[in-house]
Order: C-alpha cells, then structure tokens, then sequence
C-alpha cells in the first residue's frame, strides 16, 4: 500500500542505526505521544503488538515525558530529537492522532519530521502510530474493560459501544468513551458529576487483554504491518537481540 511505501522510506533513513546493546535480553522502545494522556492507552497496545509479531525478550517500555523540561521543544523534529536524548532506545514509535486530517497527510507530516531528524544524525528505526481519530477510538472494543476501568467491573447497565467497523468514522471517539465510562460507572446525578470517571479513561487499555479486534481498522492494519517489517529487518522476533 502507499502507506506501507511511506513507512519504508521512512525507515530507510534509519538503515544505519545499530541498537544500543544496553541488554542482550531486552528490547527498550519510546514512545513520543501527541498528549500527555496518550501514553496510558498507547503502551500497553504497543507491547502487545510487539509480542504478536514475535518479540519475545524483555520488554522495556518508555514514554517521552517533555513537558517539564525548562524548555519544551514545540515542532515535532525538536520534540523527537530531544525525545530521543532524554529517553535513548532500540525503537521509536511517534504518535500523532489523524484528528480531522486524512490517515495519509498525517503520516507523511510524521515521516518527514523523521526523516529531517535522521538527515542529521543516526536515529533508531522509528514507527508511526496514527489513530483515526485519535487513540480513544481504539479503546470503544471491549465492554469489560471500560467497566473495570470506570471502577465498577460487575455493573449490569447496558453498554452501547460501537461496531467496530465504525470506530474509524466516529466524530468524537473521546467524548464516546467518556460517555461510556460515566454510564459504565454506575453513578447517577450528582455522584456522577462529583466523579472522576472521565479522568480514569486512560486505565481502560490496561483492563484490555486482546487488541486483535483492532486488526479490523486501516490505521490498526498499517502500524501492524510497519512495526512486523521493523521486527523482521531488526531480527528482534527470534530472541537474538
């Protein structure tokens, strides 16, 4: 796909690049994020996307947490140099959500803020992940999960998610979400407004133990199919880091 045709120049920016043997039994990712909440919902998916595709060494997982240096950088070729500095890895997976652009624009802004960063030095091989909208559409797949999450796993009203196949076209995936967790809490009237059911949202992905459902989704598909040629090139499948 074209997608998969920019991904690979993408990374072949980044052919050099020999990972840093910090562990011979463990692979370190970055993960840079569009928010500060994305972080909570988008690791545990990336781990489980690296296990699916055959990692199966230590994982260490890292979030590039920017926004208290005293000087946050502001474009995103800044944000992963310095993401890069602060949290050093074996591979970089940069997040933006597609919000109201199209899957293909964003990801090209991504990969060509990759690609001026590798121009100037060696970089490690880096992934896009470009939700469609944003990451909370990747969350509205399973009802326990969001029970759980809303803290209160055994509750008996009904949950009307949505069917998968729409997640890609919902408008507002983070209000969706927040709207579930409210219902899914259980609490009516004041207790609901005196909660904060919105802000444990970014427990939900840690109650979700298959994404499989997920492979149904274009924007789910091309990061799949980028981060298993990454794998493959890297040799990090076969437990020989």
């Amino acid at each position: 796909s074209s997608g998969a045709a920019r991904g690979g120049a993408a990374r072949s920016a980044t052919a050099t690049f020999q990972p840093e043997r910090h562990s011979m039994k463990q692979l370190r990712y970055t993960l840079l994020s569009d928010g500060s909440s994305d972080n909570a919902a988008l690791l545990p998916i990336l781990t489980w996307l690296l296990r699916e595709n055959g990692v199966t060494t230590a994982i260490e997982a890292l979030w590039a947490e920017l926004r208290h240096l005293p000087t946050p950088p502001r474009s995103l070729p800044q944000r992963i140099r310095t993401g890069l500095h602060y949290y050093p890895c074996d591979l970089l997976f940069v997040h933006r959500d597609a919000e109201k652009q199209p899957y293909s624009t964003r990801k090209a802004e991504v990969e060509r803020a990759i690609e001026s960063v590798a121009r100037g030095s060696v970089i490690p091989p880096a992934v896009c992940v470009i939700p469609v909208r944003m990451q909370e559409a990747w969350l509205l797949i399973d009802e326990e999960a969001i029970r759980s999450a809303a803290g209160n796993p055994n509750g008996k009203q009904p949950l009307s998610l949505p069917p998968i196949s729409r997640l890609e076209d919902l408008p507002d995936p983070k209000r969706e979400l927040h709207e579930l967790m409210c219902e899914a809490s259980g609490l009516s009237g004041r207790r609901r407004k005196r909660s904060q059911v919105r802000s444990l949202t970014r427990r939900v992905a840690g109650f979700i133990m298959d994404f499989a459902p997920l492979r149904r989704l274009s924007a789910f598909n091309a990061l799949e199919t980028d981060l298993s040629e990454t794998v493959l090139k890297h040799g990090w499948g076969d437990n020989r880091l």
